[in-house]
């Protein structure tokens, strides 16, 4: 009878075992996140859902002024650009517009509009010098600097993570 007990016992305790360590394998958090594309271990990431945006501000290397890239999360975990800002109409920055798309000039800032080009990721460097990329959620401004070594390439997607990825990176909002 003891036996018995015994093993019930090591039964229930395996089982739970097993079913925590599946539980926080299982990803179930749509996220925006900050990957090491060599690894794809998540450096930092902020909580997302369809039809959010966040933006994406850097000084551009060449002529020193401030670009915004703005973003939409679509219903199928793509990443929209809707919109680009910039001050100067120099190298390295769009001089055409594609079908569908609006050029503008208001407040000595050059504006494309109406932007669908979707990414399922994108990679990019975070500068090491004078870029300062920093990620603009909601009210929160954070530099990503923050939690990624600058000059690391990093690749920017939408998907859902467990338990065990959060404790990996950093969740921005809580970074704050």
């Amino acid at each position: 009878m003891k036996k018995n007990r015994n093993k019930l016992k090591i039964f229930v305790l395996s089982a739970l075992i097993i079913f925590i360590f599946i539980s926080i394998n299982i990803p179930y958090k749509k996220a925006l996140v900050f990957l090491a594309p060599e690894s794809n271990d998540i450096l930092c990431y902020v909580p997302i859902d369809a039809g959010e945006t966040f933006k994406i501000k850097y000084t551009h290397s060449i002529h020193l002024s401030d670009v915004i890239e703005s973003y939409k999360v679509t219903e199928s975990d793509k990443i929209r650009q809707y919109e680009l800002e910039y001050e100067d109409f120099a190298i390295g920055m769009p001089s055409e517009i594609a079908d569908g798309e609006n050029f503008e000039m208001k407040d000595g800032k050059y504006y494309i509009t109406n932007m669908a080009r979707e990414f399922s990721h994108f990679d990019m460097r975070l500068g090491q010098v004078r870029a300062k990329h920093t990620l603009i959620y909601e009210d929160i401004t954070y530099p990503l600097s923050k939690a990624i070594e600058p000059g690391s390439r990093i690749r920017i997607k939408i998907e859902k993570i467990s338990l065990l990825k959060q404790l990996e990176g950093v969740n921005i909002l809580d970074d704050k």
